[in-house]
């Protein structure tokens, strides 16, 4: 009886635990060398923008007066960094037909160019139309944050933005707490916006070559869902102490059971 007890104790916390295998970010594989310096190539292609983003604009010139008519803030101040709520007032939204409306300038169509690409656009209409190049235009395109959502096991959940041009996966799990100890690095589910529809990957944390996925770097407006390891249904714990301590809770409770049915 003791031996049975035993193997099903070992048998219980040996599968119950989560290993640091499962825990650890980016794991190099058993073939490299400990010391070795790994060097990867950035795999990030440049956004294009797409309906329901939002870009921050921003004009200037040596006199100040003449492109104010194109600001949205007054006298044509940016400010450091704004907020989620006053980047959506005061932004420009791409609309369904991939259009933002300009002061002065009126509809541009934005979709499926690069933020350099619409500043470069934006530089020539006004050059065209309105100034010479002795007004020195200064034009600014930014996406306003990169804005994803974030669910399942995280610290955090929620929707959040990052004030940076590029992010990784990595800097979205970091800004929102980290993933919790029953949460599955190794399935991590990007579910991504394009033209066409949305479209559903899968990416290993674990795996030090997770780096040279496309799906490393995020995009606006991706959704981000962190899967449950089974062990956290299980409800044995997820170390060894707290699967122990579980399982000898249950034992007590059945010998207390078997006892009691015998005095009766």
């Amino acid at each position: 009886m003791k031996k049975i007890v035993f193997l099903a104790l070992f048998a219980v916390i040996f599968t119950s635990c989560i290993s640091t295998k499962d825990i650890t970010y980016l794991q190099p594989s058993a073939a490299a060398k400990s010391d070795s310096i790994k060097v990867s190539q950035e795999n990030s292609k440049p956004y294009r923008i797409q309906t329901s983003d939002i870009l921050s604009i921003n004009i200037k010139a040596l006199d100040q007066k003449l492109v104010e008519m194109f600001s949205t803030s007054t006298g044509g101040s940016v400010q450091v960094q704004q907020s989620p709520q006053t980047l959506y007032f005061n932004g420009y939204s791409v609309d369904d037909h991939g259009n933002i409306r300009l002061p002065i300038l009126g509809e541009v169509n934005v979709l499926g160019f690069t933020s350099d690409e619409v500043r470069q656009r934006i530089e020539k209409q006004l050059l065209e139309e309105y100034f010479r190049k002795e007004a020195n235009i200064f034009v600014t395109v930014k996406l306003a944050g990169l804005r994803y959502t974030i669910n399942g096991e995280i610290g955090i959940p929620g929707t959040n933005v990052l004030y940076q041009d590029k992010a990784t996966i990595m800097d979205a799990i970091a800004n929102s707490g980290d993933i919790s100890v029953t949460g599955n690095r190794k399935e991590v589910q990007i579910i991504r916006k394009f033209p066409h529809g949305f479209e559903t990957y899968n990416i290993n944390l674990t795996d030090a070559n997770a780096v040279n996925s496309p799906y490393f770097y995020i995009q606006p407006n991706d959704y981000i869902i962190v899967k449950p390891l089974k062990q956290k249904t299980w409800g044995t714990g997820v170390t060894g102490v707290q699967s122990v301590a579980t399982i000898m809770t249950a034992i007590s409770l059945i010998t207390t059971l078997l006892v009691l049915s015998k005095t009766l």
